[in-house]
């Protein structure tokens, strides 16, 4: 009978304890639910519901494709709507002559955007060369220790197959050397040229040619992200068009990255709504080489300064060492921070609640850098917050677990035996004991800046930081095809550390040669810098004046970018500027353009890009006339006075604009003021 009570009370105890688990959940839920639903309403909980990070929040669900707004925050270019590309070859254009006269065996260094430059001028080299390519090696990732033995080299971002069947018709290309020539190679036998940035083609055919005749092979070793004058002379004109060939059709990305990409579009279009693209262009190299250390502060500044000191070391920068960053920020030689660049786009119109997409494998400051954005935008993602940690895995391959290789502390002392040593030390009187040293937290000495305060050098990279650093050129290749899709793109900067063209000046290029009517801001950073410095007390609470001086410079800047890409980017890298070689005007737009702005538009692009070149016929029937009325539509802007009052919206307190409210004349005057500007 005892026995039989124990039973009885054991199962109660199991009973009410499985009651009170299931309260407790219903409870928590319960709780969850009425957060959700009580802070953002029905609409905010339900497009929240994701597996990720982001949680979308708008003020309003029902986004007006049609409104004056949208077409003047999202809508095409219209200048540039004429625009089509077209590397096709446009005169006589042999195949490769056979046989060959050797191989052409290539070694690439360095970041995302040299690479895809170096294999661009690497494939026209190797044409004018009639010579058979083999498949680049990128020593970025074969170099790298730790990375996954699935992926290696060309393979490890590019897919091979697509970049051998798209450019059959251009030059012969095989994945390796033949067993001969590969022994030779082992053995260092063969002939190498470390060829120099930006070299003429007439340097290969003096001086890399007649060897090739000779040893039937080469070997070339790029490390300043290009081999090839960006600015050929008129007769290599359909070299400048194959260079478009190998990389807006060519250079596609392995299956693995594209899907992944896809993936993050898909969620970054899922709330059905247009979204901005960002590149900060902070890189710790950029920031020593143009002397903008002053901008951060502590830890920061310091190691900016001492990447700055190596680089005078080694004839990278010329200049002294220490530079006032505050006058290189005024003369627009700095990147604009993510605060300013928050601010550019809230006076031009953009809502708190826009979704902007922060790309780029390296910010320099980190997340501390972009808090300020956060605050301004609620939905600021990266491709962190729209992927799960088992796709970036998937991506990278299978790849060995690393151990933490971090030096331990040396075993503490005992108390004990440091009373005892004391003790016996020396004759008496003694002096006291000196003081314990500084204690050495371990966050303040571990991580990948801690050697600044142990050290004036600066340490090797460790296995797991060679392998991040192989991985950002995935992470990049994730953030170019976003940047390309995106429906606006503003960059931060467009210079990388050796003072070149970088990765937001290739998407810039990718998107003028894809979808050239795309919205895509370069504001000139001088004068942004000093609109700024001129409303410095004011940035918050800004007057209608100066929202309207913001907003003419934003404006103007989707066709003065264009420009100053050209004059200042071309000669050193051409897909930053791919035009007018690889593009044409569509006829269709001369012919139904029925009023006088429309036809200016098209005369705009010629004089300001330079493109004559009229399309083929058949692109003319993958367009639909335009009727009158969308035209006419098309005329009008936004009408100011819903928008251009409303600098920084409250969250808080039910949405409500703070601002300065203005009548409707005052708002079609300056419209009209806008429009003119904009087409000077």
């Amino acid at each position: 009978m005892k026995g039989e009570g124990k039973m009885v009370m054991k199962s109660k105890m199991k009973w009410i304890g499985l009651v009170g688990l299931v309260l407790s959940v219903f409870s928590l839920s319960v709780h969850f639910l009425l957060a959700r639903f009580t802070d953002g309403g029905v609409y905010d909980y339900q497009s929240s519901i994701t597996l990720f990070s982001w949680r979308p929040v708008f003020e309003n669900p029902d986004f007006a494709r049609n409104s004056p707004l949208y077409r003047r925050l999202w809508g095409p270019v219209r200048s540039l709507e004429s625009l089509h590309p077209d590397a096709n070859p446009r005169g006589y254009y042999a195949e490769p002559v056979a046989p060959s006269n050797g191989y052409v065996f290539v070694r690439i260094r360095g970041g995302f955007h040299e690479i895809r430059n170096s294999i661009c001028d690497v494939v026209v080299v190797t044409r004018f060369l009639n010579a058979t390519l083999v498949i680049p090696e990128i020593q970025s990732t074969t170099s790298s220790k730790g990375i996954s033995s699935q992926f290696k080299s060309f393979a490890y971002l590019y897919n091979e197959d697509q970049f051998m069947a798209a450019l059959t018709k251009d030059v012969n290309i095989v994945k390796t050397l033949p067993k001969n020539l590969k022994g030779a190679r082992r053995k260092k036998e063969i002939p190498s040229f470390r060829v120099p940035r930006s070299a003429s083609p007439y340097f290969y055919l003096h001086n890399v040619l007649p060897v090739l005749s000779k040893h039937s092979v080469v070997e070339l070793v790029i490390s300043d992200g290009g081999c090839l004058q960006a600015t050929l002379p008129p007769d290599f004109e359909e070299y400048q068009r194959l260079r478009c060939r190998v990389a807006f059709h060519a250079l596609r990305f392995r299956q693995e990255v594209q899907e992944h990409a896809m993936r993050v579009l898909q969620r970054l279009r899922a709330p059905g709504r247009p979204f901005i693209a960002f590149d900060p262009g902070m890189s710790r190299d950029a920031l020593a080489f143009h002397g903008c250390s002053e901008l951060f502060q502590d830890v920061h500044a310091e190691l900016i300064q001492h990447k700055r000191a190596w680089m005078i070391k080694r004839g990278i920068v010329k200049g002294k060492l220490f530079t006032n960053s505050m006058k290189q920020r005024l003369n627009g030689r700095c990147p604009l921070m993510p605060e300013e660049i928050g601010i550019l786009l809230c006076a031009y119109g953009y809502s708190w609640d826009t979704i902007i997409y922060v790309s780029g494998g390296e910010v320099f400051g980190g997340q501390r850098t972009l808090i300020p954005l956060h605050a301004m935008f609620e939905n600021v993602v990266d491709r962190t917050s729209l992927s799960a940690g088992w796709e970036l895995s998937q991506i990278y391959g299978r790849e060995v677990n690393l151990v933490n290789n971090y030096p331990m502390a040396p075993p503490s002392t005992g108390q004990e035996k440091k009373l005892v040593a004391w003790k016996d030390a020396g004759p008496r009187p003694r002096p006291l004991s000196p003081p314990p040293p500084r204690p050495k937290y371990p966050y303040n000495i571990e991580g990948w800046w801690g050697w600044v305060a142990e050290s004036d050098n600066e340490p090797e990279s460790t296995v797991m930081e060679l392998r991040t650093n192989a991985h950002k050129l995935l992470w990049e290749a994730i953030d170019y095809i976003v940047c390309i899709e995106a429906d606006v793109f503003i960059p931060g900067f467009d210079r990388d550390g050796t003072g070149n063209p970088n990765f937001a000046s290739l998407v810039m290029g990718h998107r003028l040669y894809q979808s050239a009517a795309l919205k895509t801001f370069l504001p000139d950073r001088k004068q942004v810098v000093k609109f700024l410095e001129e409303n410095r007390e004011h940035l918050y609470q800004a007057n209608r004046t100066w929202l309207t001086s913001i907003r003419r410079h934003m404006t103007r800047s989707l066709l003065d970018g264009i420009k100053q890409t050209s004059a200042k980017s071309k000669h050193l890298s051409f897909l930053s500027h791919p035009i007018p070689e690889c593009s044409c005007l569509r006829h269709d737009f001369a012919k139904t353009s029925v009023n006088a702005s429309s036809s200016s538009t098209q005369a705009q692009a010629e004089a300001v890009l330079g493109v004559s070149h009229r399309c083929p016929a058949w692109m003319d029937s993958e367009i639909t006339s335009r009727s009158k009325d969308k035209e006419v539509e098309e005329d009008l802007d936004e009408d100011l006075s819903s928008s251009s009052g409303l600098f920084f919206r409250n969250r808080i307190e039910n949405h409500e604009a703070v601002g300065v409210e203005t009548n409707k004349e005052e708002a079609n005057m300056e419209e009209q003021e806008e429009l003119e500007g904009a087409e000077k």
